[in-house]
């Protein structure tokens, strides 16, 4: 009883990964900015900033700094009262604690400290913008299984209708109503419908591969995808999306994150110029300190006096101010001030082409969105027609009316106009989404 426990255990827990494989788009992307190596790097660019911010922040602080030292002097020196040579081995111990404390440093900490800030935003911002990137190549893998996967159903449509055909044609043949030659033909037809199955099936396990390398997945054998349910109105579902293009960028303008890394390098920059420009500026610190010591005279104990005597005796205390007045520099400062100015300039002229490339792209994604909605009604309407005109020729085709040649034509051109639909429908799909991508929504299949 108890192996037959385990048994069945076993096969409910096997049977819930299986169904566990099968990924919905939102798992898929979610799992995608978890797992993604590049992610993981520029996440690190953010670490990175932080520091940076902390490290100015700190600035402002006191340091403190000890030192120690201990030296040994061996040699003879001339006692001139005496006028004879004598040993001067001794040794010397001496330590100190100092502190600096910067008091006006011409506003370059406070301008650091702003620069870090419009830094760690822009580094931020840039996080964001590349995880939005993955988003997209994760929906545009996902859109390209569905389509694969209803290209495959139709193949197959298609292949069970000429294993059909191929069985009617033989009773047809057996009853001497069609010549031998056209089951031939049927063959040959049914022959080349498992063939598209094939590669269909081919395409579908490439774009799967594909998705789930994206994901970075250890093992993609068993890896599927959850079918969304996609409305039949696919023009109706959609249609909110395809907004004017100035409205679209509009909304693009305060939340897209490549705009405002942009506006964050910028200001960074404006705030590197007046980091630069404190050099100019006199500056102002406060110095402690405090320093002991004593020393050890070998070969004559009566001149050393003890440690502690010593160490009272030698202690040293000192606090001062000092002031660093610039007055020429061989132009350094100036040059790095030229040099910030230019930065400006540059960051300047980079956010503008980022707007202007931003109003480029969503014009663009307006006019494909709305050809490949053109293009989905146009194949709808020739997808009827050569329904109707494949069962016409069905029909003609089973009462012997029409040849082989005009059922394989007619069946061809439906599974053609059915392709042409598909790939329409999903690329009106993809291209509505790249609308609502720019509009900051959630990105949801339907």
């Amino acid at each position: 009883m108890k192996k037959y426990i385990i048994l069945f255990a076993i096969a409910v827990g096997s049977t819930c990964m299986q169904a566990q494989e099968r990924w919905s788009l939102r798992q898929c992307v979610d799992y995608a900015i978890e797992n993604n190596i590049d992610l993981k790097q520029q996440s690190l660019n953010v670490q990175n900033a932080e520091i940076e911010l902390s490290t100015n922040k700190n600035s402002r602080l006191p340091d403190l700094n000890a030192n120690a030292n201990q030296s040994f002097n061996f040699g003879q020196s001339l006692d001139y009262k005496t006028n004879t040579y004598t040993s001067n081995n001794a040794s010397g111990t001496n330590f100190s604690i100092s502190s600096s404390i910067p008091i006006f440093t011409g506003f370059r900490i406070p301008n650091q400290i702003k620069a870090s800030e419009f830094n760690l935003l822009a580094a931020t911002e840039g996080l964001n913008k590349a995880k939005e990137n993955l988003e997209l190549q994760v929906v545009s893998l996902f859109l390209d299984i569905l389509f694969k996967k209803e290209i495959l159903k139709a193949y197959q449509e298609q292949a069970t209708l000429s294993a059909q055909q191929v069985e009617r044609t033989e009773a047809l043949v057996n009853a001497d109503k069609v010549a031998k030659s056209q089951l031939f033909d049927m063959k040959a037809q049914q022959a080349r419908d498992d063939l598209n199955v094939t590669m269909a099936e081919n395409d579908l396990a490439l774009s799967l591969l594909n998705l789930s390398q994206a994901l970075n997945l250890p093992k993609s054998d068993s890896f599927d995808i959850e079918e969304p349910v996609i409305s039949e109105d696919v023009i109706g579902a959609n249609m909110s999306s395809l907004l004017p293009p100035d409205h679209v960028y509009q909304v693009a303008l305060g939340i897209k994150p490549h705009i405002k890394e942009a506006e964050y390098n910028l200001e960074s920059s404006k705030k590197n110029l007046k980091v630069a420009q404190s050099e100019y500026w006199p500056t102002v610190g406060l110095g402690l300190s405090y320093s002991n010591g004593f020393n050890h005279i070998y070969n004559d104990e009566v001149v050393n006096a003890s440690v502690s005597d010593q160490l009272k005796n030698n202690s040293r205390k000192a606090i001062g101010i000092s002031l660093s007045i610039p007055i020429f520099n061989r132009f350094r400062v100036r040059n790095q001030v030229r040099a910030a100015k230019l930065n400006i300039e540059n960051q300047t002229l980079a956010l503008d082409n980022i707007r202007l490339a931003l109003y480029k792209e969503i014009q663009q994604a307006y006019q494909s969105a709305t050809s490949a909605q053109a293009k989905f009604i146009s194949t709808e309407k020739s997808l009827e027609a050569a329904d109707e005109a494949f069962k016409y020729a069905r029909e003609r085709y089973e009462v012997g009316k029409s040849t082989v040649f005009e059922y394989n034509e007619a069946q061809t051109k439906l599974l053609t106009s059915k392709s042409d639909q598909i790939q329409a429908k999903y690329d009106y799909i993809f291209r509505s989404k790249i609308l609502d991508f720019y509009q900051g929504k959630e990105i949801d299949i339907r």
